[in-house]
């Protein structure tokens, strides 16, 4: 994807040579954690470890969150694996399914958040993790946007910025669950199974 001119390399371009075989470990281990964050959440609802999903709404916009991972998921090892140097056109296809996977997992858990944060309006927590997921959402999808404009206009030096930053949002989007699953590591099962009846009756206040 290099061109005359381009003083910015694109993400892909770095991992296509001499690193690609870290890039397919990262990318494994990332796909790895964004699935099993998504899993983790839904597994600690179920067991009352944290806040439940309380209608079959939330259930099923989880599980649509869940789903959207695994298919980003596979759209990131993949894209590893048939870089841009040798591959290009699977790459972008690939880049296109991990950005689509990514887009709707996100929308699926931003869903959810708004129906447990309308159950559960006590709880500031909640309240926050929503909000930093909606921003997520929106700064993501503009960041997608952008980047598609730019690789169709070869607008290289702007795109692989964009890629670049692209990378950092969602790195931050993973690092938010631990917000999100820390209190199951405190609590016991059931803890949390009729907190919106009674919250304070529990010792957490998430």
């Amino acid at each position: 994807m290099d061109s005359q001119g381009q003083t910015v390399a694109y993400i892909s371009d770095v991992a296509a040579d001499f690193l690609k075989p870290l890039f397919i470990a990262g990318s494994s281990v990332t796909a790895v954690c964004f699935v099993l964050s998504l899993f983790g959440a839904r597994w600690l609802r179920h067991k009352g470890r944290i806040i439940p999903n309380t209608s079959w709404g939330q259930r099923v916009f989880a599980f649509v969150a869940i789903i959207g991972a695994l298919v980003g998921g596979v759209g990131l090892i993949l894209l590893s694996i048939f870089d841009t140097k040798r591959h290009t056109s699977l790459h972008r296809v690939f880049l296109g399914v991990f950005c689509g996977g990514v887009l709707v997992s996100a929308l699926g858990t931003v869903l959810e958040y708004w129906r447990l944060e309308r159950t559960h309006r006590w709880s500031k927590a909640l309240m926050i993790s929503f909000w930093i997921k909606v921003v997520f959402f929106i700064v993501e999808l503009a960041l997608a946007v952008a980047f598609g404009i730019c690789l169709t206009k070869e607008v290289n030096n702007a795109g692989a910025i964009i890629e670049w930053v692209t990378a950092l949002v969602f790195t931050g989007y993973l690092l938010s669950f631990i917000f999100d699953l820390l209190p199951g590591a405190r609590s016991h099962t059931g803890e949390f199974k009729d907190v919106e009846l009674a919250p304070h009756q529990s010792s957490y206040t998430y």
